[in-house]
């Protein structure tokens, strides 16, 4: 029992190290591993070496999968250069595959020492982050010794030596189990280390661990499927195609595995080799058979997803890359322009409701309401996405544009649902009643929806580039619009006092609208707060207020 504990804390100690070397390296290079395949995929060729390039750096066909997947549903990348890159991708995984099979056990004291160095005394840095991947690497490699040393031994007891001779091989049961593995454990690589490094001890027959591997390359295309089912249809295309090509793959390499063992075992004694190497040359026929067919397969994939019908701007989320989330700081960019697309939303609102106010438009009243659903989703879109970025792999600056983000789209949102209730109640008391605005009331109307407009864009380019000169002059209009609101409210007053009948009649709305447009725009300018205050140019005063509001 101790032994077969020893077996699976290997097992998932090997499993550990690979997460830990894919994430490290997508969250150090992962922007300059997204630059080289969209720069690469001119012609098959070149994507295909693309896909070699990343996924031998990354160790996961999977992660490659998700960031080519983006680039098509982004529109980035054409459907037959993404399943190139994904045959390339295949190759890349099965090369890392031999070149741990290898017997580099001494480099795992190493690696983790050197590592643990690097990550304690540079944690918050790319420096602390290499230190993260080479202790992925060290681990990876220690667990491959200990699964050797437990399956060694486990294989000298008599109970398992019966079993084992009794094991008859079932093909399919073997593709089965082995694509299950590589679901479970989110990892080709790793099933197919685990199986080569039991077959390498004794503890699996030659037969059985090829039967592994082939339903390993299958459980690696079924892994992307699954993970991005809930994405667009455009996205979801490369994963199916990349499925495709592993179900050629099996189909032509499931009845040459007799074959592989009557004529590479003698030139292969080492078991271990013989089962990794099976690996590469599974993808690499299947690379060599398929990259002439990525146009076929790409439009058999479009037959059965047709592509999405383009939707109107802004009708949902354009820039939350899921494959970007293993990179955080390039999740933050994707998050922050999502908030500036929210902002752009609540623009074409915020215009639209001074033109219900001029014109009495009830049908555009309603589109403009239809918009704040828009508003909302995108909310809860991005706050979806933020929350899975990992904080602990943000340093200090990052992890202040994550809450800044969150705080810039919560004003969003809240500017929305307060254009909402004004144009229920200029439908309300204003158009269903018939009733106007005086001529003064509406002159001082339009000035504060041209200085909102103004403002709205000023808080838009301070929440873009954080510049210290641009939030001062934010709040600065902050106190001139309170300033003319307080004004406009006595010369309302005025007007009631005159018997102007127009005022008097629009005399509630009137105020509750300039009030609602100070809400607006104090909305607007707490986007300056964070900026000045982390760069130490916020007033004393204003650091108290902001204290005791909160």
């Amino acid at each position: 029992m101790k032994h077969l504990l020893n077996l699976l804390a290997a097992v998932a100690l090997l499993i550990w190290g690979t997460h830990l070397v894919r994430t490290g390296i997508l969250r150090v290079f992962g922007a300059n591993l997204r630059q080289l395949i969209a720069h690469s995929v001119s012609n098959r060729f070149t994507a295909v070496l693309s896909g070699i390039g990343v996924t031998a750096v990354v160790q996961s066909s999977t992660a490659t999968a998700l960031i080519v997947s983006s680039f098509v549903g982004q529109g980035l990348v054409g459907l037959p250069a993404a399943l190139a890159v994904m045959l390339g991708a295949d190759v890349g995984t099965s090369v890392m595959a031999v070149v741990f099979s290898m017997d580099l056990s001494w480099l795992s004291p190493l690696f983790i020492f050197v590592g643990v160095v690097l990550f304690i005394s540079r944690k918050d840095t790319a420096i602390g982050r290499v230190g993260r991947v080479l202790i992925g690497l060290g681990l990876m490699l220690l667990a491959l010794r200990l699964i050797t040393e437990s399956t060694t031994v486990l294989t000298q007891s008599p109970t398992v030596r019966t079993l084992l001779g009794a094991l008859t091989s079932d093909l399919l049961l073997e593709i089965f189990t082995g694509a299950v593995l590589a679901v479970v454990s989110y990892s080709s690589l790793a099933t197919v280390l685990l199986t080569a490094a039991l077959a390498g001890s004794g503890g699996i027959p030659a037969d059985v661990a090829l039967g592994l591997v082939l339903g390993a390359n299958l459980g690696s295309g079924l892994l992307a499927v699954l993970t991005t089912m809930k994405a667009d249809v455009q996205t979801r295309q490369v994963p199916l195609g990349n499925l495709f090509f592993k179900i050629i793959g099996v189909v032509i390499m499931t009845p040459l595995t007799g074959l592989w063992l009557q004529h590479a075992r003698p030139h292969v004694p080492d078991v271990a080799t013989l089962v990794v190497l099976f690996h590469l040359a599974f993808n690499m026929v299947v690379g060599i058979v398929c990259i002439g067919l990525t146009g076929t397969v790409a439009r058999a994939v479009q037959r059965l997803m047709p592509p999405q019908k383009a939707q109107a701007a802004g009708a949902r989320p354009q820039h939350l890359d899921p494959s970007a989330l293993a990179t955080p700081s390039l999740a933050i960019s994707c998050a922050a322009r999502e908030a500036l697309h929210q902002a752009d939303v609540v623009e074409s609102m915020l215009r639209g409701l001074h033109k219900v106010i001029r014109t009495d438009d009830l049908q555009l009243a309603e589109d403009l309401r239809k918009l704040d659903d828009e508003v909302d989703g995108l909310y809860s879109a991005i706050k979806y996405y933020m929350t899975k970025i990992s904080r602990e792999a943000l340093d200090e600056r990052e992890g202040r544009r994550w809450a800044d983000i969150i705080s810039f789209t919560i004003n969003m949102e809240q500017i929305g649902d307060i254009i909402e209730r004004v144009l229920i109640d200029i439908e309300d008391k204003k158009i269903k009643k018939g009733r106007q605005f005086s001529e003064a009331g509406m002159e001082e109307i339009n000035e504060l929806h041209a200085r909102l407009i103004d403002n709205l864009r000023l808080a838009m380019s301070v929440f873009l580039n954080g510049s210290v000169r641009d939030a001062q002059k934010l709040l600065e209009e902050k106190a001139r619009f309170r300033d003319l609101e307080h004004a406009y409210s006595a010369t309302h007053l005025a007007r009631l006092s005159d018997n102007t009948v127009q005022s008097i009649e629009t005399s509630s709305l009137h105020i509750d609208l300039i009030s609602e447009l100070k809400r607006i725009n104090s909305l607007l300018c707490s986007v300056a707060y964070p900026i000045l205050e982390s760069a130490g140019a916020l007033a004393p005063s204003r650091l108290k207020t902001m204290v005791d509001k909160g």
